[in-house]
């Protein structure tokens, strides 16, 4: 199974809450009035933003009408959801989307991920990473040191007992874009292959090569799906622009998002093939 996370943890607790809430048609209002909150707190708590405390979790449990191995479940999520995960350090400097975002990487099982002109940041190298803040005028270089540090302790999950399986679609032009200079490519371009040797069984890395003439994912930034080993938990995805960025709960929209995942998949080279060009772009740059 993969790492506690207590990010996943309270988004189960609050799932499985709001999933019965809804099997038994109880009203917001029965709620509030038997365990005396108010309709903003309770808000709060079926949104994700408040953890109950334990008496009233048990209180809720018992209207909810959860067996006794059930609440004792629901109180192991709750325990899980009161630690600190290593992203919580972080928090002056990331957003709570970016918190979320990590903390659902940390208890993932599996992630597909899209990028069209950059390698993607759990296989970035903390040169490349750097580089691409730099590009940030306004940003310290005490954050940006900072920032490097949370990009590589993200990638932690794909080591260890029970790694990340992670599915990378990238462009071709993520192999040729110089970002920090021919050097500083070329050496990412060299531990994406030794990632993809020498993680034969979790790590899948498919190039799109310019020689595509269409595809769903054409023009999109940054794109996850981030799937997890408990049957209750559904897929969910992450989507960032320039502008924009945040996590997709939403059925309809995950669907979608993973149907133009699967039709640009299918548009890029094999893994064989993806991995001898990577090989031979990096060579170019010698």
């Amino acid at each position: 199974m993969p790492p506690l996370s207590p990010t996943v943890a309270s988004w189960e607790l609050v799932l499985r809450l709001r999933e019965r809430r809804q099997q038994l048609g109880i009203e917001v209002k029965e709620i509030t009035q038997t365990l005396g909150f108010s309709r903003n707190y309770w808000s709060a708590v079926e949104n994700d933003r408040k953890i109950l405390s334990e008496d009233s979790l048990t209180r809720l449990a018992d209207l909810f009408e959860f067996d006794d191995d059930e609440q004792r479940e629901l109180h192991d999520l709750r325990t899980g959801a009161k630690q600190r995960g290593w992203w919580t350090r972080y928090s002056g400097l990331i957003d709570a989307d970016l918190q979320r975002l990590y903390g659902l990487e940390c208890g993932a099982e599996i992630i597909r991920t899209y990028e069209n002109v950059l390698i993607p940041g759990l296989l970035q190298t903390p040169e490349y990473a750097r580089a691409l803040m730099n590009a940030g005028v306004m940003v310290r270089q005490v954050e940006i040191d900072q920032l490097v540090e949370i990009r590589m302790r993200r990638q932690e999950r794909l080591e260890g007992d029970d790694p990340l399986r992670l599915t990378a679609v990238i462009g071709e032009a993520s192999l040729r874009q110089q970002i920090g200079g021919p050097a500083v490519l070329r050496n990412q371009l060299d531990r994406l292959a030794l990632h993809i040797e020498s993680h034969p069984e979790t790590i899948d890395v498919r190039v799109v090569p310019f020689t595509a003439t269409t595809s769903e994912l054409f023009g999109a930034s940054t794109l996850h799906l981030i799937s997890f080993a408990k049957v209750g938990l559904p897929t969910i995805a992450w989507h960032e622009t320039v502008s924009a960025k945040g996590v997709i709960e939403d059925p309809t929209l995950v669907r979608d998002l993973s149907m133009s995942l699967v039709d640009t998949l299918e548009r890029a080279l094999t893994r064989d093939a993806s991995l001898t060009l990577i090989r031979r772009c990096a060579e170019e740059l010698a």
